[in-house]
C-alpha cells in the first residue's frame, strides 16, 4: 500500500522552469557566458551548487559559483515577490491528494525560494516534510533528496509515489525506489529513457487523483498510447 506521497515544486506545483530559464540565459549573457542547447536540460533538477557551478564553468561566467548562486537565487525571488506562477490545477491536486496520505516535498529550489511559494499556495501545512537539494550531497537525478524525505516522513521508499515533470527528477525518484507519476512541463518533454521510467504519465497535473496515485503504486496503472512500442524497444 501507499505510504506517502512526494511531490515536485518546480514544474509540477509552480510553472517556474520558462522563469528559471530566463532568469539564467540572461545572467549568463550579461556575464560574458555562451548558453548551450543542452543547458536547459541539464540544469534542470540541478541542486544551488551544482547549477551555479555549471554556470561558472562550463558556461564560462566571470563570477564565481558562489556569486552565481546569490545573484540568480535574488533575481528569482525578486520575480516571486511580484507573482509565483502557479500551475492550474496543482493547489487542488495536492490538497486532495492530502486528505488521503501523508506528503513530503523534494525540491531542486532554494529553501528560501520553497517557503515563497509555499506561502503563496497556502499549501505549507499539507506537507510533513519538504527539503531542498540544497540540503543533500547531490542534486538530482541522483536519488539522494527523496531518500532523505522518505526518511523524514519515517516510511519506506519503495511505499512512495513521487510526483515529477523532468526528466532528471522522473531519474532521481525512480532510483529512489519510488513508483513515478510524471507530468512533462509542454516545453520541457522527458526524454524517452526517462518517459519509461515512470509507471504512469498526465497531460497535466489536474488529473492527479487518490485513484491514479493508488494504481500507480499497484502497478495498475493505465498504459498510455505508445508504452508498449517503447517498452519493447
Amino acid at each position: 500500500m501507499v505510504a506517502a506521497v512526494i511531490f515536485d515544486l518546480d514544474g509540477v506545483i509552480v510553472d517556474s522552469e520558462p522563469v528559471w530559464e530566463e532568469v539564467r540565459r540572461a545572467y549568463v549573457a550579461a556575464h560574458g557566458g555562451t548558453w548551450q542547447s543542452e543547458s536547459q536540460r541539464r540544469l534542470m533538477g540541478m541542486s544551488t551548487g551544482e547549477w551555479s557551478r555549471y554556470l561558472s564553468s562550463e558556461l564560462g561566467v566571470d563570477r564565481t559559483a558562489e556569486q552565481v548562486a546569490a545573484e540568480v537565487v535574488t533575481e528569482m525571488s525578486r520575480r516571486y515577490a511580484h507573482r509565483v506562477p502557479l500551475i492550474g490545477g496543482a493547489v487542488d491536486a495536492v490538497r486532495r491528494t492530502a486528505e488521503r496520505w501523508p506528503l513530503g516535498l523534494a525540491s531542486s529550489s532554494p529553501t528560501r525560494l520553497i517557503r515563497t511559494a509555499l506561502d503563496a499556495t497556502g499549501l505549507g501545512g499539507s506537507f510533513d516534510a519538504t527539503l531542498s537539494t540544497e540540503e543533500t550531497e547531490h542534486g538530482k537525478p541522483a536519488p539522494d533528496v527523496y531518500l532523505a524525505v522518505a526518511e523524514r516522513l519515517g516510511v519506506d521508499p519503495a511505499r512512495c509515489v513521487a510526483v515529477e515533470d523532468s526528466a532528471n527528477g522522473v531519474r532521481s525518484a525512480a532510483a529512489a525506489g519510488m513508483a513515478v507519476v510524471a507530468v512533462p512541463h509542454g516545453a520541457y518533454p522527458l526524454e524517452s529513457e526517462a518517459e519509461r521510467l515512470a509507471a504512469v504519465v498526465l497531460s497535466s497535473i489536474g488529473e492527479l487523483t487518490p485513484d491514479v496515485v493508488a494504481r500507480v503504486h499497484d502497478g495498475l496503472g493505465e498504459e498510455r498510447p505508445g508504452m508498449a512500442d517503447q517498452q519493447g524497444s
